[in-house]
């Protein structure tokens, strides 16, 4: 029987696995964590994780790569770490991880670097299975691959009767890509194609199992939270606004980074489909108004009823 190398028994392996040395430097980088990452072996051998493209960060946008490296704590004192995390990806969207790093012995027992091992924490299995439903059934963004304005609508409709038949709330999310024209403008239609697909992955890695994300047009998209009350609803959100201002894409040796502004939604009992969006439509439209790169949130309904929103050509997007 013939003989497995260790690279080998690595390469096979589901989880990403990749090794440094004291200098933070990769030299080894497994298969999974090319399908995971996005990145090639040729890409990141030889790179300090610290200056190379994945630059982890965790839920609150702080960069670990320059504060609080899980290997390079775990080079310091012996000890191994778990933790979740996002790393970036080749298509500059962000990959939440559960990761696991240990220190690399010599004989004598001296820490001589580190290993990482990372498993893709984003049910991606489900959310595939879902998305070759969609397809059948019509209901795919060709270009995002995530739900399209028919699935989003159809969605809302089965929130708002749930509403109204079982007093079950649900939170609306309107979100809309800062200064989009731009890019297509600089950087021509492929970037601006890039950009939008980046923005729908980092805003499905941010959700809840339960919760769709549907791109209402253009670059719009549309979220739909069920069961959610205000603090879920604003917390989801916040994580939205931080993993994509966090994020960046390439065009030729420029990173590119992106904002978006978001409207947060609540239903109310006398719901449409429509009045939700519109809601949430135009606090998209505050935020914007305030500086781009935030979430607006809704207030509760008053005895007089709420302030009227801005409408939609009331801001330069």
């Amino acid at each position: 029987m013939p003989e497995i190398s260790s690279e080998q028994l690595l390469d096979s392996l589901f989880d990403g696995v990749y090794y440094v040395d004291t200098e933070r430097r990769i030299t080894y980088w497994n298969a999974a964590a090319e399908r995971i990452s996005g990145y090639s072996k040729a890409d990141v051998t030889g790179c300090c994780c610290a200056g190379n493209l994945l630059r982890h960060i965790d839920s609150n946008g702080r960069e670990l790569c320059l504060e609080g490296c899980p290997l390079a704590a775990t080079m310091r004192d012996g000890k191994s770490r778990e933790s979740n995390i996002f790393l970036h990806h080749a298509l500059g969207h962000r990959v939440p991880v559960s990761v696991r790093t240990s220190p690399v012995r010599d004989e004598q027992g001296e820490i001589i670097g580190a290993v990482e091992i990372f498993c893709d924490n984003s049910s991606s299995l489900q959310i595939l299975h879902e998305y070759e439903r969609f397809k059948q059934e019509a209901y795919l963004d060709a270009l995002t691959g995530i739900g399209n304005r028919r699935y989003g609508e159809m969605t809302l409709a089965t929130r708002e009767y749930e509403l109204q038949a079982h007093c079950i709330p649900f939170g609306v999310l309107f979100i809309d890509i800062d200064h989009f024209k731009r890019f297509n403008d600089q950087y021509g239609h492929k970037t601006g194609d890039d950009v939008l697909v980046m923005v729908a992955k980092s805003i499905s890695y941010s959700l809840r199992k339960m919760d769709i994300v549907a791109r209402w047009g253009g670059e719009e998209f549309v979220v739909i939270l069920p069961g959610a009350g205000s603090a879920v609803v604003t917390s989801i959100a916040e994580r939205i606004r931080i993993l994509i201002e966090h994020s960046f894409i390439l065009a030729g040796n420029n990173k590119l980074y992106v904002t978006v502004s978001i409207g947060a939604g609540l239903s109310r009992t006398d719901d449409t489909v429509e009045t939700i969006v519109s809601r949430a439509d135009g606090l998209m439209y505050l935020s914007k108004r305030n500086g781009r790169n935030r979430v607006t949130a809704d207030e509760p309904q008053s005895e007089t009823g709420p302030e009227p929103l801005p409408q939609s050509g009331d801001a330069s997007t």
